[in-house]
């Protein structure tokens, strides 16, 4: 913990100690709502309950708004009904449809029917669209204007607009309130005040549709240096705005979603405290993790039926070798292909332009971990004096070890059988990562470790083969 942090969290403990609650909220109205938030975070619930009492409304909902969702989940059963109104009521539209996502249905209900009609019917059309896409992201207030209004007009408006956000151009519409484009407020500030704003429009305003996922947003935001953009319906016609700010937000959130999916857990996990919720989010992906090791000790069972047993113990050896190497060369290949698709990049929207380059990458890796390995499956037992015996008897144990040529077709089954595995695996995580994101589903789950034991289950099958037909 930094030590502005560490000295602002033993101050607000102090005054809560004390219960001085006019120099607490005198300290608290010094300082930024996301420091608050912060220390918030770290309190007990008695703590908290002290710390909205005496916070303002305006602070107390950036303050709600700005804690993770855990902090969050505990503060909607501390607050009451009354208090939840009136941050529902201090957020933009926007944010308070993010904050009402969060709560029970029958809860966001009741609290939409208690704020002012307007400002509901806003939130209950921003929360009818995906929390994933433009129109579930966006800001709906916006500053438009006519074609055929003038500069003056323009400035009138928006010093006119009762609205505390930062504007950095101003739209256009026709008549029927489609849009046509925006006029930078430098513009503005540079043209007489007679000019007409259809003079003014930049005809080239990149636009997003209210139905656009948002990683295609944030890809937009990268490519073109964008500081807002508009977003529009299936009609063209102009219904809000999505500024630089909440694209850092998306950015983060998606980052973090990948991380999790790639760990075989899911976000959910941070929306409770509780450990139990925690184990039970895990469960599901261990579960499945579960019954793909048990598909691979399965495999190794059956061909124990088929392989003469010293062959079978010394091939046993190395499979976790064999298991590893393919299973990390797949995610690997998976981790690229999911970069590319989160960043929309060019090469990986191409399958055939990715595949004809991975497809040479993995046959150098397999071809290079096949020789390498199989050397060590040759020399690897000799060099350790652990070849496999036997014992006859309690009384006296003969030594019997497998032919040295049975030891070399073992060792030549190993290196075709990693190269082999570490080529199907590269394909799995090449193939799998646009699978998903076809089918619409998160990319990231190809690397997690569901996959990655369907990738162990896989290279073993092969590796046995192999042995049991060249063995």
């Amino acid at each position: 913990m930094p030590d502005e942090q560490k000295q602002l969290l033993q101050r607000i403990e102090s005054l809560l100690e004390a219960g001085d609650s006019a120099a607490l909220t005198q300290f608290l109205d010094e300082q930024r709502a996301s420091d608050i938030a912060e220390i918030v975070e770290l309190l007990n619930n008695e703590q908290r309950r002290t710390i909205f009492d005496v916070l303002d409304k305006p602070i107390a909902a950036k303050v709600m708004e700005k804690v993770d969702e855990a902090t969050r989940a505990e503060l909607f059963e501390l607050l009451e009904d009354k208090e939840l109104k009136g941050v529902v009521s201090e957020l933009d539209p926007d944010d308070a449809a993010d904050l009402l996502a969060e709560l029970p249905d029958e809860e966001r209900r009741k609290l939409l029917q208690s704020i002012e009609p307007t400002n509901s019917a806003k939130i209950k059309k921003l929360m009818s669209y995906s929390e994933d896409s433009a129109g579930g992201i966006m800001d709906p207030l916006v500053i438009s204007v006519p074609e055929d209004a003038t500069v003056a007009e323009a400035v009138n408006k928006i010093r006119a607009a009762e609205i505390d956000e930062d504007f950095f151009s101003v739209y256009v519409v026709d008549k029927t309130g489609r849009f046509l484009g925006d006029v930078r407020i430098r513009l503005l500030l540079t043209s007489h005040e007679d000019v007409r704003i259809s003079t003014l429009i930049d005809p080239d305003t990149i636009y997003v549709t209210a139905d656009a996922d948002q990683e295609q947003v944030r890809n937009i935001f990268s490519k073109n240096d964008l500081i807002v953009v508009p977003v529009l319906d299936r009609n063209h016609k102009l219904i809000g705005r999505i500024t630089a700010d909440r694209v850092i937000e998306v950015a983060e959130e998606e980052a973090a979603e990948d991380l999790y999916r790639m760990a075989g857990t899911d976000a959910d996990e941070l929306d409770d405290v509780s450990a139990f919720h925690a184990a039970r989010v895990r469960m599901i992906w261990l579960s499945a993790c579960l019954f793909g090791t048990g598909v691979t000790a399965l495999i190794l069972m059956l061909f124990q039926q088929k392989i003469d047993p010293l062959i079978y113990v010394t091939a046993v050896a190395f499979v976790p070798m064999i298991a590893d190497m393919s299973g990390n060369t797949g995610q690997q290949t998976a981790a690229i292909v999911l970069c590319g698709l989160a960043t929309g990049h060019l090469a990986a929207q191409k399958l055939s332009r990715v595949f004809l380059r991975e497809v040479r990458v993995a046959f150098l890796v397999a071809i290079t971990c096949g020789i390498i390995g199989g050397c060590i499956c040759a020399f690897l037992p000799q060099l350790a004096g652990s070849l496999p015996t036997i014992a006859s008897s309690s009384e006296s144990t003969h030594i019997i070890t497998i032919d040295f040529s049975e030891h070399m077709r073992i060792a030549l089954a190993f290196g075709t059988g990693m190269f082999s595995a570490i080529m199907v695996a590269t394909t799995l995580g090449l193939f799998l990562p646009f699978f998903f994101h076809r089918i619409g589903m998160d990319p990231a789950i190809s690397t997690g470790p569901l996959v990655t034991t369907i990738n162990d289950s896989t290279s073993v099958a092969i590796y046995m083969t192999l042995t049991l037909l060249l063995v």
